[in-house]
């Protein structure tokens, strides 16, 4: 005989009790629907287990036995659909799951409530030996976020284990980097001009002074840059018209006003296709340029008719290909002479610039920042020129005023200055 109390009941079947409880929720009929649990030896037993199903559940830290029940891949499933992340980021994800956490958990056809602390560690072990270290630190990561965003709809509590540091304290290694001087970059400069032509002289000079990204620099375009910018600004944003005014006030190439860059947009590959996207945590910021460098981009624009400022040997962007391994590798470790009947395009040999042999070309941008630091800026105005965040009462109190950026733009020229002097009497 069945007995109630508050929307438990527990029910003898065989030689064993059974308790069903209200689940929260309700049949498409309208009736209530009820989740059980059997195999316990006596009734008071069953109901103390009903009971704690109930608390949870008018807690919020219950979870159901169909939800209980739910596949990993269905989990990965709706985990992918909720995602709101940028091009880029989800990207990544999705190709971490589709690659490694989907095969995995398909094979053992686990449920989320399956994945215990012992499941967790089974599948760290293997993808620790099925991919290099960096790769599967990221693959936990992403992980970690799937079991984490499963509490308490699909499990109680996240099995994943956090990293606690015990014992004596580890510094953790840092790239090694050499100072930056005019010189390396004079000579990267010129390689690059070697390499792929006038505007990789420019290309290296703009990112050594500006410190922009290098997606950034391959999708900059000709109505983004002096001394097109910012007349034949596209104002898509009527949200900016105050901006816009104050741009056309500032910036520009008549009179007093600012030679400058504006920073309004990167490009990056999304299913295949070469988009526009928002530069790297939209940070859309203005960027003054010395004179020397204005003088340079207004005549790489007038040499060619490329929509690309600076556009890769066969005139499309350089976002389309490999810039790091197919352009940088041979500008910063040096190249062989091409030539011979059968070269198409050839070139003299390119030497290594020592500095940045086997570095990053990310590194010309740390290197940018380094002159402006050593340059004693404000740290306001160098942070917001390389599309950092300021963080705090800094961040909100602070602006970039004309004169900071007329600073920044004197201090880089002199750089330049005192370069060609060297240069002129053979000491570079």
């Amino acid at each position: 005989m069945a007995r109630r109390a508050q929307d438990i009941y527990v029910e003898w079947r065989g030689g064993t009790c059974r308790v069903k409880w209200w689940s929260g929720e309700y049949h498409d009929s309208g009736r209530k629907r009820f989740e059980s649990e059997g195999g316990f030896a006596d009734e008071k037993a069953a109901r103390e287990y009903g009971q704690d199903k109930m608390y949870e559940l008018r807690h919020g830290t219950g979870v159901s036995n169909r939800d209980g029940a739910t596949l990993m891949t269905e989990w990965l499933d709706d985990w992918l659909g909720s995602m709101d992340h940028a091009p880029l980021t989800e990207r990544g994800y999705r190709s971490v799951v589709e690659n490694h956490i989907r095969p995995y958990f398909k094979k053992t056809n686990a449920a989320v409530s399956d994945i215990d602390v012992i499941a967790y560690r089974a599948f760290r072990k293997y993808i620790n030996k099925a991919v290099g270290p960096g790769s599967a630190k990221n693959v936990m990561m992403i992980l970690g976020m799937i079991l984490d965003d499963a509490v308490p709809r699909l499990i109680k509590t996240s099995p994943v284990e956090r990293t606690r540091r015990r014992g004596k304290f580890t510094k953790k290694k840092r790239e090694r980097k050499r100072d930056m001087t005019p010189e390396s970059v004079e000579q990267l400069a010129r390689n690059a001009r070697t390499f792929f032509g006038e505007q990789g002289y420019a290309f290296i000079w703009t990112m050594a002074m500006t410190g922009m990204r290098p997606a950034e620099l391959y999708g900059l375009t000709r109505e983004y840059c002096y001394p097109n910018w910012p007349g034949a600004d596209p104002r898509p944003d009527p949200d900016e018209e105050e901006r816009y005014a104050e741009d056309a006030v500032r910036y520009g190439s008549d009179g007093e006003r600012m030679p400058a860059i504006r920073v309004e947009r990167q490009v990056q590959y999304v299913d295949g296709v070469l988009e526009f996207l928002p530069p790297k945590y939209e940070s859309y910021r203005t960027l003054v340029i010395p004179p020397f460098l204005a003088e340079l981009l207004e005549q790489l624009l007038a040499s060619h008719g490329s929509r690309w400022v600076f556009p890769a040997k066969l005139g499309g962007s350089l976002g389309a290909v490999n810039f790091d391994y197919t352009y940088w590798r041979p500008i910063a470790d040096g190249a062989e002479e091409r030539k011979g009947p059968r070269v198409r395009r050839p070139r003299p040999a390119i030497p290594a610039v020592p500095a940045f042999e086997g570095k990053r070309l990310y590194l010309l941008r740390h290197g940018a920042k380094a002159w402006l630091d050593e340059d004693g800026h404000s740290k306001f105005a160098v942070e917001s020129r390389m599309g950092h965040e300021v963080p705090g009462v800094e961040g909100i109190y602070s602006s970039v005023t004309v004169p900071m950026e007329r600073a920044i733009m004197k201090s880089l020229q002199e750089r330049w200055d005192a370069l060609q002097v060297r240069l002129s009497r053979g000491d570079g």
